[in-house]
This record gives structure tokens, sequence and C-alpha cells, in this order.
């Protein structure tokens, strides 16, 4: 089909690494969230990946609520695909992050692979006394000490009954090679059906460095082990944000962008908002002859079930 040769664009709007006092762009309001969401759309972003603040502090949140807020605005003006966290932020249970899940039926969520130390702290240095809010600088300090959990037994629920209860399909995040083979474990065992979306987490502390040569390698292990049946992404962490994603687009790959994995548009210049980096990457497609997929193409490669399928 013509649609497989095409580029499913995601972007990440707003995540949980990030702080208000970073970037005064980053989503934080319900109609922050929605607005930014949809422009991004509108500039060529087939999926919109979504995590929830706290709308006074900015400070990363499982409110259902909240996400239900953003996902009917966003449902509302445009047909996005929407891609729920199930990674929420470091301090959050298990049962509070899959919890949006249940309620809202999304047709994509994530699926971190591995209980991991994802680093936020290195960030500290660089904004020391400028806090916005007094929440932020003991928030990335926690992630010295406190691991972010998902453990086999909750990637075996997901893809199990959370599967069957709500109809969601997973965009499964490696953040290093051991998580591939992790995965291929659970298609080996029929868990996982193709298409296999992968996102390939890179630049994270504590995940797989920022280099071009580990997205060729982990693309060789995964093309390994998944053959044709994998659909494969790349989102570059940080200030390697636009050099990693593009180099996964050369090899082949789908791309993602957004406030949530770097808050820079270029290098000294701060983006203003997610659709920046959006109209940014699909210039870059552009300019190596790749086509970005509607948001309906996404959804035919992704075989997902439908707009009309959700619960929001």
């Amino acid at each position: 089909m013509a649609t497989q040769n095409k580029v499913i664009l995601t972007c990440a709007v707003t995540g949980s690494s990030h702080t208000p006092t970073m970037n005064i762009g980053i989503p934080v309001t319900p109609e922050e969230m929605v607005s930014q969401s949809v422009d991004a759309h509108s500039r060529g972003a087939a999926v919109i990946h979504i995590h929830a603040r706290d709308p006074l502090t900015g400070r990363p949140s499982p409110d259902v609520g909240l996400f239900r807020e953003y996902c009917a605005g966003i449902k509302e003006q445009c047909d996005a695909v929407i891609s729920i966290t199930t990674g929420g932020a470091t301090g959050q249970t298990v049962e509070e992050r899959l919890a949006v899940i249940k309620a809202l039926q999304p047709e994509l969520a994530t699926c971190n692979l591995g209980t991991m130390n994802y680093g936020l702290f290195q960030m500290i240095p660089r904004y020391e006394g400028r806090w916005k809010y007094d929440w932020e600088e003991p928030y990335l300090e926690s992630t010295r000490h406190e691991p972010f959990v998902s453990r086999f037994s909750d990637i075996e629920y997901m893809l199990t009954e959370l599967t069957e209860e709500t109809g969601c399909r997973f965009e499964f995040e490696a953040y290093d090679v051991g998580h591939l083979y992790t995965l291929a474990f659970y298609a080996d065992q029929g868990l996982v059906k193709p298409p296999i979306f992968m996102q390939f987490v890179v630049g994270t502390l504590g995940g797989i460095g920022p280099d071009v040569e580990n997205v060729v390698a982990m693309k060789q292990v995964a093309d390994r082990l998944f053959g044709t049946d994998i659909q494969w992404s790349v989102l570059g962490g940080g200030r390697f944000q636009f050099d990693i994603v593009t180099a996964g687009a050369v090899l082949g790959g789908h791309v993602r962008v957004g406030l949530e994995d770097g808050i820079y548009l270029r290098r000294g210049r701060l983006a203003d908002n997610n659709a920046e980096q959006v109209a940014k990457m699909v210039r870059i497609l552009e300019e190596l002859s790749r086509e970005t997929a509607t948001s309906a193409e996404a959804r035919e490669i992704l075989n997902l079930k439908g707009l009309d399928n959700v619960a929001f």
C-alpha cells in the first residue's frame, strides 16, 4: 500500500520531563493543551501524544478528568490520533498511570518496556535560583533516587487484560536495546500482534545515548527480531532532538517531536509552541522527499480501532 511509505509524525505536546521554568511555551492549562495539540495537527502531526499537568502549577498529574478534557477538546476540533501516556511521571503509581486508559479507552497508548533510571536531576544546575514553582527542583531531584517502574507483570497486564478491556493498541517505548528483546519475548508468546508500533527513545539519562550509531543499531536489532511486523519511530531527547529524528527519517523511520522531548527550535532559540517544531520537521521531511501521513493514513498503517470507538 502507498501509505506504508509515509511518515507518521507524532507530536508529544507537554510530557513530564521539562518544567514550566524551562520554557513558558510548554502547555499547562486545558485550553493551552487543546490549542497547541490542534495547531500541531494542522501543521502535519498525525498523532498527538499527551500527558496531563495541574493547570495552576504545571506539575505532572494523573487526573483522569484533565485527560478527558484534553481529549474531548482535541476530538471536537480535529481527527488526530490521540496517544495517551501510561508512563505518566516518576512518583506516580502504576494504578494511577493506567486509570486513564481504562476510563478513556483511546486508540493508542504508550507501553514502557522496562523499569529504569530516568534521570532528570542533571537539568537542575541550569535553572538554580530561577524556579517558577516550589515543586520543580524537588521533582527533578527525586529522579536521582526513584526509578520509573514498569515491571514484567505490568507489561503483561497491559498486553492482556487492558487490551481486552479497551481495544487500544500500544506505542512501545524502548529506551535501550534490551527493551527490544523484552518485546520480542512477548511477541513470541503471541501477546503482541502486528503491526508493532515501536518508539526508540534516544538521549534520556539512564537509556541509550544520543548517537546516530545507536539509532542504526536499534533499527538493525528490531529488523532482525520483528522483520516486516514493525513500524518504528524515533525521538531525540533535549538538544539532540532534531539531529536524531532526522537520522531516523533518513533510515526510513517514523518520527516524533514536541516540547515533551526538546524545548528548543534550534540552538539558542526556545520553541514558542509545539506547532513550530512540527512545521520544522515537516520541512525537513519534504527536503528528504518523504511525505507525512494523515491521521486517517496513520490509523490504517497501525491498524487502530478508529475515533468513533474511544470513550471521550
